[in-house]
């Protein structure tokens, strides 16, 4: 379990979330809330609706019923870019790259939102738009040395290795410095000693920039290891809500997700 530390007020809220596709139920009245500076793991089997939650707190989708509540703001529906601009960050199961492109030009196109300069001034190289060029160079040279990327920089990201490309995409995500963290599977197919880097990255980004991180996650232990508090789905609808050491002895996540222990 991460170690215990001081979190701050509710950042997310969500309330009596439902959501379906087609008759099929894939949320029925979810409720969780996330405070910031807290690494919140949302667990569960297969077809749980651990993604499709994910989806609707950054306007992916819009659920039938509820709603979401971020920074005090209170909402029903909002687009994907409106949730970036306010400081929610994305990453994907399946990863979502420029694959052409160099791991450098892959994570600036994660400062997209925060170019102020219009299409003439960043033409000519001038005046605030070189400035902020600038600016924006040395918040993507940060995060590649946070992530240690710098030996790949110029590579394109397609002849990368799977867990740096995962890396790679975390990055990107970073480069829009976000308050709130989404992370769909960030570990999945990855070997014991990326996994342990990645574990390693998603605790610093917490610690160091300070930012609020959800995330799902299969490896239990990864769960155990770095989460503050852990919230179970099983077949779109919340089974436990509480720490992991709350939730690892809960009757019902045993039988639906870590199995009857011997």
């Amino acid at each position: 379990m991460a170690e215990s530390r001081h979190l701050g007020d509710i950042i997310l809220k969500v309330d009596h979330i439902s959501l379906s596709f087609g008759g099929v139920n894939a949320l029925a009245d979810i409720s969780f809330q996330v405070r910031k500076g807290e690494i919140l793991a949302i667990i569960g089997p297969n077809g749980a609706g651990k993604s499709s939650m994910l989806n609707v707190i950054n306007g992916v989708y819009h659920p039938q019923k509820g709603t979401v509540t971020y920074k005090g703001e209170t909402r029903h529906h909002m687009p994907p870019h409106r949730a970036a601009e306010l400081g929610i960050g994305r990453t994907f199961q399946n990863i979502a790259l420029f694959k052409g492109m160099s791991v450098l030009d892959n994570i600036k196109t994660g400062r997209s939102l925060k170019i102020k300069s219009n299409f003439l001034m960043n033409a000519l190289w001038f005046g605030p738009a070189r400035r902020e060029e600038l600016e924006h160079r040395q918040k993507v040279e940060e995060i590649i040395d946070f992530l240690r990327l710098e030996d790949i920089r110029r590579t394109p990201v397609g002849m990368l290795p799977y867990g740096l490309q995962k890396r790679v995409e975390l990055g990107r995500a970073l480069a829009a410095e976000p308050e709130l963290l989404l992370l769909d599977e960030p570990m999945a197919g990855m070997n014991i000693e990326e996994k342990q880097a990645m574990c390693r990255f998603a605790l610093d980004v917490n610690d160091e920039f300070g930012t609020t991180v959800v995330l799902i996650e299969h490896d239990m232990g990864v769960v155990m290891d770095i989460s503050d508090r852990v919230v179970v789905l099983d077949y779109g609808k919340k089974i436990a809500d509480g720490t992991p050491d709350e939730v690892r002895q809960n009757p019902e996540v045993i039988n639906a997700y870590l199995g009857v222990s011997h």
